[in-house]
């Protein structure tokens, strides 16, 4: 039934009736009409009884394990049986029943006594009775369920549950109403009721108009198992909620092993990433490096693919390198290691980096290049192989393969740079008016001495003769560059210190006229100096003209024949002379502290150890003899040779002589042992070069590599060639000068590969040069200043022209830096201090006679409390962070000293 109900305004209507004169005039209004329209909705609600949701069925065992995993994965041990505290106090003991007896038993058993037992976390004396899953979470769940704040939101409530809750003190948040199965429907009414219509009431709309229930009609909806059980799920959230961790992990895992392979997947992918723990980044660095010992080198190479801060931790773990090449047998020891990280961080502090990750430490760089060196120089049976002709016909007498560079000299006068890579000639250093039979480079500078008796130093970068030094009065037949480096230093008393030798790079020269020369290296900054008749074949040379070169230090004379060998490093000069003695000398204050004598015919070569406190010496008469620096005295004389012995070499583990009876021998540095006798040359050994890997040498028609850990001929470099003058290698490289039919060839080999990008040589003898010109000239020269000032309170004090410390024939003082003090001495501190015996040798010879004020100005002596380390680095020139002998986790335990530093 539908009533409207409308009103509408009173329209009036104004007329004016004329009336006689005798009647008074009146205002007629037309009648208003007023329209009202009522409007009644009735809505009829049809109910339906409440909808039956089919019981949930017990749950179904799985039964294929393909699909299902983790079926019959086994519980954790705690969660198999735990303690349980309920809310209202009581305890219980929880106990996954499907495991039975069987596996309680696994636990472990419960130390206990007489009126005592061992009480696990979380457990009392009162463990209560066993309850099982169900009954756990009913008890958890038994007192929210008396609450109205029900999280089953869409399930019906019983009217007696609703009618028994507890009034709240609070109101709560309006939920939504259950679902209701009385007939709430009133009949309609024909007029609109006055105080507002009734809440609608859950009907259908298509009920007739009744007061009466309209007949149960089909539900729009018929329910299943899956909407049964997606209604219990808040429920179920709810109870979980309130479980302790350890139900609820025992829950989580029972829901696990009942889910598919499918489910399994999409929880996989969810808790990979949200778990995952970079573990290396987590541990101490101590238990990293140890973790990460166990990995063989390729581990370590993937690993460090992994991330960037594995990459950093692997890269820059010092200890975790050395350590890895002690295992591979790469270790060489000695100084060889620390001399290399030195000059890495070197470099490094003049370049630049613009690498974004986090440099590598030097003892990873180190590993790579003695691992390529070791496989690839073997492995590599094709390596590039580049042959160019130089020089002519000329004789090599000299060949070097320096920074990108070999460098080649010649009896024709001339020196050659050629490229590596290409053969291309790049400069051609004309100016000797002899043969230059010896070289000496220090990156971008060149030293060469020639039988026209002058020393020239070259810029390799412009191929200009920038100084031309004279001085000898025949052939400069030897030279070396001397570069600073952190020494040992034995004072009075024993006592070792370290300090840093020569204060800057000095030029040791020696020659025909017996006698050797040291010479200032001039740096790029200073002028400078030509001999006044370097350009005058005629011109004589006088004591004036020496006097007057401001580079030139001392004048080394003893030797009474021409000096044909020469070592030197850090203060300590060693030469080799046709007289048949090797001399000792000081290169700071000119003293010959040693004249060794023991060979009975010419010393041809020389070689010099200061970590071990020796130097060595080759003679025609066929031995090699082993001196003590400490005390003079010959360690071991080494026979076998047959014939001159004119080349040496040393390096950590091996000494190599070879013989002008086509032979070469190795010996071992510290025993005097021979490990081997390389026998396969048919002529004098020329030329050779090794390492702790390979030995190259040279003879007539052939160029041989060795194995030097076996003695076993490796392979043929060069066949069929007349001689072979000279060989060098350093890291991928190696140059060898050969005649090959009347023509002077060089050849280059490369046994690199296009990814061996981080092959980093060792140059012989571990002399590396690195530019020092960025080191603190002005703190420099306040020292060399200092010495010269303590110098001349030493010879006024005197009265005489010789410092006192060199009459006695003394080495620097015992005064010890107090840095080194705290430091505390060091391993190889110790051995060398166990090398040395303290018995007195016997010396003799002195420097030059003549004591002009030039000499006395250079020759300075180390006094006491005059050792400066100011621009030195923590220790040994490396920084802290670089381990000697101590590990993270087995630090170096010092030995207390007694008797000033002796053991």
């Amino acid at each position: 039934m539908h009533w409207t109900a409308s009103t509408h305004s009173p329209q009036h209507r104004l007329s004016i009736v004329a009336m006689n004169h005798q009647q008074r005039p009146s205002l007629v209004l037309a009648p208003s009409v007023n329209t009202t329209t009522v409007v009644t909705t009735t809505t009829t609600t049809t109910t339906y009884a409440p909808i039956p949701l089919p019981a949930l069925p017990p749950p179904a065992e799985p039964k294929n394990p393909k699909d299902y995993p983790l079926l019959h994965a086994n519980l954790p041990p705690s969660l198999r049986k735990f303690t349980l505290v309920f809310p209202g106090g009581s305890r219980a003991t929880f106990h996954d029943g499907e495991d039975g007896e069987e596996q309680m038993q696994e636990e472990e058993p419960v130390a206990s006594g007489v009126g005592w037992k061992m009480l696990k976390q979380d457990e009392s004396g009162e463990t209560g009775r066993l309850v099982g899953l169900a009954e756990a979470v009913e008890r958890f769940g038994r007192k929210r369920s008396h609450a109205a704040d029900n999280m089953m939101e869409g399930v019906e409530l019983t009217s007696e549950r609703d009618t028994h809750t507890p009034p709240r003190k609070k109101a709560r948040a309006t939920h939504v109403p259950p679902i209701s199965t009385i007939n709430a429907a009133a009949p309609p009414s024909p007029l609109p009721s006055p105080h507002g219509s009734p809440p609608p009431q859950p009907i259908w709309p298509s009920a007739p108009p009744s007061g009466v229930s309209s007949p149960q009609s089909q539900p729009p909806l018929q329910p299943d198992l899956s909407l049964t059980t997606l209604l219990t799920l808040p429920s179920l959230l709810t109870h979980f909620t309130t479980l302790p961790q350890p139900l609820q992990a025992h829950f989580l895992l029972t829901l696990i092993r009942h889910s598919p392979l499918p489910v399994l997947r999409v929880l996989h992918s969810v808790l990979t990433p949200t778990l995952a723990r970079d573990f290396l980044t987590l541990l101490p660095p101590e238990l990293v490096s140890h973790v990460l010992s166990y990995l063989p080198y390729s581990t370590l190479a993937r690993a460090s693919r992994v991330s960037k801060a594995w990459r950093a931790i692997i890269d820059s773990d010092p200890v975790l390198w050395r350590d890895l090449m002690k295992n591979t047998k790469i270790w060489f020891g000695g100084d060889s290691e620390q001399a290399f990280a030195r000059s890495v961080y070197s470099r490094r502090t003049l370049e630049v980096s613009k690498v974004a990750l986090p440099l590598p430490h030097p003892y990873k760089l180190l590993f790579k290049s003695r691992h390529l060196t070791r496989k690839r120089w073997v492995t590599n049976e094709n390596p590039k192989h580049l042959s160019f002709s130089a020089h002519g016909t000329s004789v090599v007498t000299c060949l070097l393969l320096s920074h990108g560079r070999i460098i080649s000299a010649s009896d024709d006068h001339s020196i050659h740079v050629y490229s590596p890579a290409t053969g291309e000639l790049l400069q051609s250093l004309d100016g000797h008016e002899g043969g230059v039979w010896a070289l000496a480079a220090s990156r971008d500078i060149l030293v060469s001495g020639s039988t026209d008796r002058t020393v020239r130093i070259w810029n390799l970068k412009t191929g200009r003769c920038t100084h031309v030094f004279a001085g000898h009065t025949s052939t400069v037949r030897c030279l070396a560059i001397v570069r600073p480096e952190v020494i040992d230093i034995q004072g009075e008393g024993g006592i070792v210190t370290r300090e840093k030798w020569p204060k800057r790079s000095l030029i040791v020269t020696g020659s025909r006229d017996h006698s050797l020369r040291v010479w200032t290296l001039p740096r790029k900054s200073e002028p400078e100096y030509r001999w006044s008749g370097a350009d005058d074949a005629d011109a004589e040379l006088t004591e004036e003209d020496v006097e007057e070169n401001p580079y030139h230090k001392l004048h080394l004379e003893g030797h009474d024949h021409a000096v044909r060998a020469l070592a030197a490093r850090g203060r300590t000069l060693v030469s080799g002379s046709y007289d048949c003695t090797v001399r000792v000398w000081d290169i700071f204050t000119g003293e010959c502290k040693w004249v060794l004598v023991g060979h009975t015919q010419k010393v041809y070569s020389v070689v010099l150890d200061l970590h071990r406190n020796i130097a060595c010496s080759g003679s025609m008469d066929g031995t090699v003899r082993v001196w003590n620096l400490g005390n003079g005295q010959c360690q071991q004389t080494l026979t076998g040779h047959t014939s001159l012995v004119g080349l040496l070499g040393l390096s950590p583990s091996y000494l190599v002589s070879a013989a002008a009876d086509s032979t070469l021998r190795i010996w071992d540095p510290d025993t005097g042992e021979l490990r081997h006798t390389l026998a396969a040359h048919t002529g004098a050994i020329t030329c050779f070069q090794h390492d702790e890997f390979k030995v190259l040498s040279g003879s007539d028609g052939t160029l041989k590599m060795w194995n030097i850990r076996e003695g076993t001929v490796a392979k043929d470099l060069l066949t069929d060639v007349n001689g072979v003058w000279q060989v060098v290698f350093e890291g991928r490289c190696c140059v060898a000068a050969s005649n090959r039919n009347n023509t002077t060839m060089l050849d280059v080999w490369d046994f690199g590969t296009d990814e061996d990008d981080e092959w980093v040589g060792e140059p012989p003898g571990g002399i590396y040069d690195d530019d020092t010109d960025g080191e603190d000239e002005a703190e420099e020269q306040a020292d060399v200043d200092a010495m010269d000032q303590d110098l001349q309170v030493d010879v006024s004090a005197e009265g005489s022209a010789e410092p006192e410390g060199m009459q006695g024939g003394s080495r620097s003082s015992g005064v010890v830096d107090e840095s080194d003090r705290c430091r505390g001495h060091s391993d190889t501190d110790d051995e060398f201090m166990d090398r040395v015996d303290g018995a007195e040798g016997s010396k003799s010879g002195s420097s030059s006679t003549r004591t002009n004020t030039h000499q006395l100005r250079n020759r300075t002596m180390v006094t006491g409390g005059l050792l400066r380390r100011n621009n030195l680095p923590s220790v040994d020139g490396i920084p802290t962070r670089l381990p000697t002998q101590e590990t993270p986790t087995r630090p170096r335990v010092r030995p207390a000293t007694r008797n000033g530093g002796r053991r």
